[in-house]
């Protein structure tokens, strides 16, 4: 099942059901995150935004909203504010919820990229190196 919404990008890519349970999946825990579960988790999500680009914060129950601050934590998603004048001037705060595409498009596609193995070596460096090297000095410094 591959489920589109309409929020192209400025690259006009469309953001689908599966490229953002393979975001999900790649931020949240790229280990032990069942693939099942995280594009039960994009649908979910996917539903409240239907073939828009934000979903006010309003119509999110307790837990709704708390799967969205997961996705806000892993980059996912950000909020917007709006503040509105009403008739008798005072002023009203709507919150919306916004896909950041960008992001979903580069951790969907993490896993397809080549990775450079000598950059991966490199990056593994601090790997080999023993935890009690990490700890701080006891004794204070001489001046």
């Amino acid at each position: 099942m591959n489920i589109m919404i309409n929020t192209e990008d400025d690259d006009g890519r469309i953001l689908t059901v599966d490229l953002l349970a393979k975001a999900i999946k790649n931020s949240i825990d790229s280990e032990g995150m069942q693939e099942k579960a995280a594009k039960a988790m994009a649908l979910h999500v996917m539903n409240f935004f239907g073939y828009n680009d934000r979903v006010i914060d309003n119509i999110l129950e307790p837990e709704d909203r708390d799967a969205f601050y997961i996705l806000e934590d892993s980059g996912l998603l950000t909020t917007e504010r709006e503040e509105t004048t009403l008739f008798d001037g005072r002023e009203w705060r709507i919150h919306y919820w916004k896909f950041r595409k960008n992001r979903i498009f580069e951790l969907s596609f993490e896993e397809e990229l080549d990775i450079d193995p000598e950059m991966e070596a490199a990056s593994s460096v601090y790997e080999d190196i023993p935890e009690d090297i990490w700890s701080f000095r006891e004794e204070e410094p001489e001046y």
